[in-house]
């Protein structure tokens, strides 16, 4: 597919912070404060580097009426320009003992009241992204408004994708399934899990990746025992099994898949349970419908696995959201019972350990469209790849 272009239009920030503005009249919230990157970046497009820097805090308020109002330290003035947002104040940055709270209440103080109620995402899935101290300070400070969580009214809001964020998604997922399908030709016996995942980084950047924060892998004869802590130094030999797991991003925008290999050959109990963790992912695909929930899709994933013999999910969840990070709301649980909804981008992730410890795990990504779901990966063999 071609290249998407990057950012969005003008309109799309508008009928973002409209549709949040609907949420918090029936929340009764009359303004959110925000404070993390993705937050940030929803409502206004300010797409930088810069966050991976922990000494500034940053902040933007949605109010229930007008546009948002960012408060931000004045190194990313010039870049804040450059979005739709036009009422933009700064500090001189850091000042550790006034960084930006008193302008943030000065500015909060200027806001409408109509409910009384100011929303920061204090729920699950968020964190603050400001020093706890400053945060006391707010609740101190803070008069005749009383603040409240809106960590579900962002999650729902940001689970739902727009064409433009799908086409983004699309773009990136099928860059990665490119990369994986020609990892054979760059990977062998007698090198390491990290020379490999070096090779493949490489690849996803010179195929259209922006970068690639998120590359992990595992191996061992017939299977692996863990899917998060690699690469390491291990040498891939005769009858080992590779995972590797990608987050790579386009445009903010991340893919959250992996794939498996055999090398030099694969036994039978490891093509067993490959072709487990395949079925159990067409069976959440089928069941991956408006109206659905998480865990009706849970649930048919996991009748395959437990047939075949699995007893857990250690995992926790099999599949969760996908966006602008690299995992979002919500999860699919035995007991999360979300309905999903057009629009909703997810990840399908049966696992099983097939032996004790012996892992196999597969992932795609999809999109849940007006009849169904729609698969935004390109999807793996059916067969185990076996790379001689």
């Amino acid at each position: 597919m071609s290249k998407p272009p990057r950012g969005f239009e003008q309109s799309e920030f508008e009928s973002r912070t409209e549709r949040a503005q609907q949420l918090m009249r029936t929340d009764e919230i009359d303004a959110m404060l925000l404070t993390t990157e993705a937050q940030v970046r929803y409502f206004s497009g300010f797409l930088t580097q810069f966050w991976q820097s922990p000494t500034r805090p940053w902040f933007l308020l949605v109010p229930l009426m007008g546009k948002p109002i960012a408060v931000i330290p004045s190194i990313g003035v010039a870049g804040m320009q450059q979005s739709w947002i036009d009422d933009i104040r700064s500090w001189s940055s850091p000042q550790p003992q006034d960084d930006g709270i008193s302008l943030l209440l000065s500015t909060i103080a200027e806001l409408p009241r109509r409910f009384g109620r100011l929303g920061m995402t204090l729920g699950n899935e968020s964190y603050l992204r400001m020093p706890a101290r400053d945060y006391r300070n707010l609740e101190t400070e803070l008069t005749g408004l009383e603040l409240v969580d809106c960590a579900e009214l962002m999650l729902k809001l940001c689970s739902k994708k727009s064409a433009a964020e799908v086409e983004k998604i699309r773009y990136v997922c099928e860059l990665a399934s490119d990369s994986f399908n020609a990892l054979p030709g760059f990977a062998g016996i007698g090198q390491s899990e990290r020379e490999i995942l070096c090779s493949m980084r490489k690849d996803l950047l010179d195929r259209g990746a922006d970068h690639t924060p998120y590359i992990v892998s595992a191996s061992g004869q017939d299977g692996y025992g863990d899917i998060i802590m690699g690469p390491t130094d291990r040498i891939l030999e005769d009858g080992d099994v590779l995972i590797i797991d990608t987050g790579s991003v386009y445009d903010g925008y991340f893919c959250d898949f992996d794939r498996n290999y055999a090398f030099g050959h694969a036994s039978d109990k490891t093509c067993k349970a490959y072709e487990t963790v395949f079925r159990s992912t067409d069976a959440g695909f089928a069941a991956a419908r408006p109206g659905a929930t998480t865990t009706d899709v849970w649930q048919a994933m996991w009748s395959i696995l437990e047939a075949a013999g699995a007893r857990d999910n250690d995992v926790g969840r099999m599949g969760h959201g996908l966006g602008s990070q690299l995992t979002e709301w919500p999860s699919l649980t035995a007991n999360d019972h979300t309905t999903l909804e057009a629009g909703m981008v997810i990840t399908l992730e049966p696992g099983m350990e097939f032996e004790p410890g012996k892992l196999m795990v597969h992932e795609e990504n999809i999109l849940i469209t007006e009849s169904g779901a729609e698969m935004l990966t390109k999807r793996a063999p059916v067969e185990m790849p076996v790379i001689t």
